[in-house]
């Protein structure tokens, strides 16, 4: 093989390591995400095997929505229309009131069985609730995209305690016949949305757990309002 040879190959085998290296990189990162709450992120891992322990980590008090007048509403019936507000869940009407009292109702009952160590007060201020259209609905389905700004205060000083953040909410949006058989099944768009807000908060509003007493008893007993992870 002459020289010229010799540098291409060796030039291909370099190529080749910083390809691997790369290709690499997406896994790492997916492993890093594993799905803790925002609190808990930044933890101590536990060791392989053992259970990782999330609890609430305030006892909500208050639950206070905002979703702005300035936020912009659609009815056209397209695939996507252009707007912050899109909902088909409730008949027409005032959108913003009626994604008020979707988000008040969801943050309710994430909140009810809430006793954590800390009295705080819960703000939402929604950004974006981006449903499905008849048309997408009934054809090929989409994504209820809702995205909020959430911010805790200690219920007695009014001292923020954590955010405000962003939060993004996505849920599978069924479409063509198994849309109809969801609602006729009573698995509403309603339904839908507000499951996946009230697993998002409680998410959101815990926090990891070291106290071997609480470790204990939520390995024994799934029921308890503390969550087990592996």
């Amino acid at each position: 093989m002459d020289m010229n040879g010799i540098t291409k190959f060796a030039a291909l085998g370099v190529a080749l390591v910083l390809s691997a290296c790369v290709s690499s990189e997406p896994a790492s990162r997916n492993a890093s995400n594993d799905g803790l709450t925002l609190a808990s992120r930044g933890a101590e891992t536990p060791l392989r095997g053992a259970p990782r322990v999330v609890a609430p980590l305030y006892s909500i008090t208050d639950v206070q929505i905002a979703v702005p007048r300035s936020l912009g509403v659609s009815e056209a019936n397209g695939y996507y229309p252009m707007a912050d507000i899109v909902w088909r869940g409730d008949p027409i009407g005032d959108r913003h009131q009626q994604i008020a009292t979707i988000f008040q109702a969801a943050a309710d009952r994430a909140t009810a069985t809430m006793a954590g160590p800390r009295q705080a007060v819960l703000s939402l201020e929604i950004v974006r609730f981006h449903g499905v259209t008849e048309k997408t609905r009934y054809t090929i389905g989409g994504t209820h995209n809702m995205v909020f700004d959430l911010t805790v205060r200690d219920a007695t000083t009014g001292a923020v305690i954590d955010g405000p953040r962003r939060v993004v909410a996505d849920a599978r949006a069924a479409g063509g016949q198994a849309a109809i058989a969801e609602e006729q099944a009573g698995r509403t768009q309603k339904v839908v949305v507000t499951e996946k807000l009230v697993e998002t908060l409680r998410r959101e509003l815990s926090g990891p757990v070291t106290d071997p007493a609480l470790v204990a008893r939520a390995t024994q007993n799934p029921g308890a309002p503390v969550l087990v992870t592996r």
